[in-house]
């Protein structure tokens, strides 16, 4: 009926049932008060009456919550004059949003606290009135005490709420449980707030906002209790639920707050720009309140980080810093608490805001999984900067200490001399804090007379640290060392430059020039003109350089096989390359030259070294010949040796390979363990990006083994390090995608929604492949799925089989359309599904997979019930269905052996639920039509039977619907005798399918006996 028209009462309250549908916000407002003018044309009481409830009850959901007054007074007016007008639900209606009315005037400063106390009198009188429990009224004024910090008021009404009856004023448990929280949470009682909670975090009791608002209510409790993995889990679940309502405003302020204080200063940016409308909407000046305290909070929060002029959402007009947002924000937060204050008589409100404003970050850290840009600068040093950790202290004291010692060098040259003996004892010792204590005394050392072994050494750990800059700088070092009289180690250095060389695109030249320096060394050590620490360093420059050259014929041969799509490292075995061997016999005899070098000095700890990187080096030969337990055994030997030397540092590159080996040779067990060793022994030395990548090969490591867990905590870590090493779009990416996958497999829908949303928009097909793609979108349909979002769920579905179907192998095309048709049918559109089913059907015809076909027609044949196909289209369908299966088993009939058994027995069941089926469709949409629908039933009984006892619960389910139509068409006798024939099939059977059907066909008894 078109508008012009007017409307008439039924179409009237199916718009307003549409209205209420759509989102939160002012179109739906717009829409309640155009329809409300519909209703007055009507001249009929109660549509007047239904149109102001349905306009006061989305005022109330929404950020207009201060108009909701106008249409209750109404309301209130009429039912004074004409309560007979009102009828049983919108009496109960009207009885009902009085605790709005008390809510809503808390929320709003201009209304005298004199007007909210008498309104608390008027609601208590007209419950009294209408006989209701007082529990709704304490309840109100539990809230108005609570608000004025009256707290021995406030518990004296929360004792009072408690006692009195529910009744049908009462709240829904779940409300009523976030509020008695709420209180124990601000009265320092966290662990009583959560137990009160916990019946509705488990979903045992829920409403339209709840447990939404729990959930927000629970993050900084846990927070403070140190219950870390809730409160990740309820922010991720919570603001899903949060972010499409707009009334929501304090709920999400909740989680802005929960970012800044868990270390989570960038994903409190998103929030906030996600919701720009939030600093200004003026309807609810409580919730603005609350939204603005805790923008100060975040913004105080960066300031102090250092980050005071990085650009930051605010409101709309200007351009904001965190600084300049921080003083805005916590301006306007006081400004509406003194409104507040100034009508409530007390300061309570604005000391509660400034406290909020006040607070300090309860964890450093605290990773989410979701995307999100590091607000923190990496520390300069790589080691993991903020990790907390007593290594990681202990090196940014020893770090402190140096510079203490380095700032008095340049006057004292015995400073000078303490900082290169200690740079010399850590070289000495392969620490990784050699690099510092050499770039110190480097430092100290400028503008000082020092002897040309000290410039010697200077020169050549700078080098190190260079890069393909470094060449020149070693081959002055080798001079000089070669000045200072000894040529051992000028060998040593121009080996390292050779090797340099070699990284940075000139393996062939590098090997010429450290084959002369071999011979060279070689014939120093046979003089003793060097020692074995210096001949091993050219040793291991030239097994390096011809172990580079074997892998460059192996890239050449095989292409780059040495990572997986995450980044890690794969097994890389089995590749032995087509040439090249003479340079992987060479290579293995440079090693074993090296290994039986050092093997005899293995109590100095760089011998040792250079001994267990022999081994490591002999472990990759193995694995490029693809001999993978050799590999395995001589890496663990390798690993296993820098640990005994006292330099786990150096083990964790291999213990990562060992991993990656032992899950290629299908040993789980020794996977696991070499991962976790490689964490460990990197420890605080490893840069973001190592603890990335190895976070990210433990998780796949313990995903493989189904320790989904355990494997989505270090798949958490490994996005949190690739963030921090400004890898969130590849290496991230990739963890998310793996930490989704993990969380639903555990059953934790939101949040794995939650996490791959966050990973799509980084995944690509040239980085990570469109396999992820599909997956991570698969997935995602799968948790929108269970968490009741059908529509989006079959939007993922179909894309990914977009994607799909451009693959060779179809079948994962065939499966997603599927699951895209059901999930269009669950969202209410059928004709979107009936299309979806129709492409589904096709391709599994083209795959020859009769099972998908067959099932595809019969979930089309329901959809088309609701379509213009309607039940010719739907019978059509089921009847296709059904000559399917018949083919079929004709295609089978004249095969032998167990497998075309098998074929057989699946097919004669898919025929016998098509029977079924069929049946019921049309029992269920043409009821005069029952004849049909008893033959169906027929048909499946005798198809089950066929199949003996594997098919009794389907036989009898048949059985028992064919009976309730033989009821139906007055034939006792044969319901009767279909009933004894499911009893008596299950004579001596247990089970609860069993139970079940007895009681079915005992009732069917009961009612023939009857007719």
């Amino acid at each position: 009926m078109s508008q012009a028209m007017g409307m008439d009462f039924d179409t009237l309250r199916q718009a307003m049932a549409d209205n209420q549908e759509q989102p939160e916000g002012p179109a739906r407002n717009a829409r309640a008060e155009q329809l409300l003018v519909e209703a007055e044309k009507l001249n009929i009481p109660l549509a007047v009456i239904e149109a102001l409830g349905h306009q006061l009850k989305v005022y109330n959901y929404s950020s207009e919550k201060d108009k909701m007054f106008v249409p209750f007074a109404r309301l209130l007016r009429m039912w004074d004059e004409h309560p007979e007008d009102f009828d049983e639900y919108e009496t109960h209606s009207l009885h009902w949003v009085f605790k709005w009315m008390s809510a809503g005037m808390l929320d709003q400063p201009h209304i005298p606290l004199a007007s909210i106390e008498k309104w608390l009198g008027e609601m208590e009188h007209r419950y009294r009135l209408a006989g209701h429990s007082e529990r709704a009224v304490r309840g109100a004024e539990f809230s108005v005490a609570a608000h004025l910090g009256d707290l021995g008021r406030a518990e004296r009404a929360y004792t009072a709420w408690l006692a009195a009856d529910r009744d049908t004023m009462a709240d829904c448990h779940a409300c009523e449980l976030h509020s008695q929280g709420w209180w124990r949470a601000e009265r320092d009682a966290d662990e009583e707030a959560l137990e009160l909670w916990r019946p509705v975090l488990e979903g045992e009791y829920t409403c339209a906002h709840e447990p939404h608002t729990v959930l927000a209510s629970s993050l900084v409790p846990l927070l403070r209790l140190g219950r870390l993995d809730e409160a990740r889990a309820h922010h991720l679940r919570g603001f899903r639920l949060v972010r499409p309502m707009e009334s929501m405003r304090g709920a999400y302020a909740d989680h802005v707050e929960f970012c800044a204080l868990s270390g989570n200063e960038a994903r409190a940016l998103e929030l906030l720009a996600e919701r720009p409308a939030y600093f200004t909407d003026s309807g609810d000046p409580r919730s603005r309140l609350d939204f603005m305290a805790v923008t100060a909070l975040l913004m105080d929060r960066l300031t102090g980080l250092g980050l005071g002029d990085q650009p930051v959402p605010g409101p709309a007009g200007r351009e904001w810093t965190a600084s300049g947002l921080a003083v805005h924000a916590r301006g306007e937060a006081l400004s509406l608490a003194a409104l507040f204050d100034a009508r409530n008589g007390t300061s309570y409100v604005s000391e509660r805001a400034r406290g909020r404003m006040d607070q300090r970050p309860l964890v450093e850290r605290l990773p989410l999984g979701v995307r999100s840009r590091s607000t923190r600068h990496s520390s300069p040093s790589g080691f993991a900067a903020g990790s907390g950790s007593a290594a990681g202290s202990a090196s940014a004291s020893a770090r402190s200490s140096a510079a203490v010692v380095e700032s008095d060098a340049g006057s004292d040259p015995s400073s000078l001399s303490a900082l290169l003996a200690e740079a010399r004892r850590l070289s000495a010792t392969r620490s990784p804090d050699a690099v510092e204590a050499w770039a110190a005394a480097s430092r100290a050392a400028e503008g000082q007379e020092l002897d040309v072994r000290d410039r010697a050494e200077i020169a050549d750990h700078a080098a190190m640290e260079r890069g393909p800059e470094g060449i020149e700088l070693f081959h002055e070092a080798a001079e000089l060392y070669a000045e200072a009289g000894d040529p051992g180690e000028a060998l040593a250095a121009r080996a390292r430059a050779a090797y340099v060389l070699a990284l940075t695109g000139g393996p062939e030249e590098a090997l010429a020039t450290v084959s002369e320096l071999y011979e060279g060394v070689l014939a120093l050590l046979a003089d003793g003109g060097t020692g074995v620490s210096q001949a091993a360093s050219v040793l291991v420059g030239r097994a390096r350089i011809l172990m580079l050259l074997v892998q460059e014929d192996a890239d050449e041969d095989a292409g780059e096989s040495g990572a997986t799509a995450s980044g890690t490292a794969g097994s890389g075995t089995g590749d032995s390359g087509t040439g090249g061997d003479e340079v992987v016999g060479a290579a293995e005899a440079a090693v074993r030259e090296l290994l039986a070098l050092a093997e005899p000095h293995l109590s100095d700890v760089r011998m040792a070294s250079r001994a267990a990187e022999a081994r490591a080096m002999l472990g990759e030969l193995a694995a490029h010949a693809g001999d993978a337990e050799a590999a395995a055994e001589l890496l663990a030997q390798a690993a296993a040796a820098f640990v005994a030397a006292g330099l786990p540092w150096f083990a964790v590159e291999y213990e990562s390979r060992l991993a990656g080996i032992a899950r290629h040779l299908g040993d789980a067990e020794e996977a696991e363990r070499a991962a976790r060793a490689a964490l460990e022994h990197g420890g605080p030395r490893l840069e973001p990006m190592g603890h990335a990548q190895l976070h990210l090969q433990l998780a796949e490591v313990l995903g493989a083994t189904g320790q989904f867990g355990p494997a989505s905590e270090h798949a958490l870590e490994a996005a949190h390090w690739a963030d921090e090493a400004g890898e969130g779009p590849t290496l991230g990416a990739w963890a998310r995608h793996q930490l989704g996958g993990f969380l639903l497999r555990q059953g934790r829908w939101a949040e794995a929604a939650e996490i791959l949303e966050s990973a799509l928009p980084d995944l690509t097909t040239d980085m990570h492949g469109d396999g992820a793609i599909v997956q991570t979108r698969w997935w995602l349909g799968d948790c929108l799925t269970e968490l009741g979002e059908h529509r989006a769920a079959a939007e993922h579905w179909l894309r990914a089989a977009d994607v799909a179907r451009h693959w060779p192998e179809q079948r994962d095309h065939a499966m997603l359309a599927h699951l895209a048709a059901e999930a269009l049918g669950h969202a209410e559109l059928p004709a979107q599904a009936e299309q979806a089913y129709a492409r589904a059907g096709d391709l599994w015809r083209d795959l020859g997979n009769v099972h998908g076909l067959i099932r595809s027609l019969r979930a089309r044949a329901w959809v088309a019930l609701r379509t213009d196909s309607g039940l010719d289209g739907a019978r059509e369908s089921m009847a296709a269905a059904v000559r399917e299966c018949e083919e079929g088993l004709r295609a089978v009939s004249s095969s032998v052996g167990a497998e075309a058994v098998e074929a057989r027995h699946r097919l004669v069941a898919e025929l016998g639920h098509t029977h079924r089926q069929f049946g019921d469709l049309v029992a269920r949409s043409v009821p005069d039509d029952t004849e049909d629908a008893l033959a169906h039933y027929t048909r499946a009984i005798s198809v089950f039977a066929s199949l003996g006892d594997d098919a009794l619960d389907a036989r009898t389910g048949a059985e028992l619907a064919a009976g309730w139509l033989e009821a139906d068409l007055l034939r006792p006798a044969a319901a009767a005798a279909r009933a004894r024939a499911v009893l008596s099939a299950y004579a001596g059977v247990d089970g609860e399918a069993a139970q079940a059907r007895r009681a079915e066909a005992e009732n069917m008894l009961g009612v023939t006996e009857k007719a």
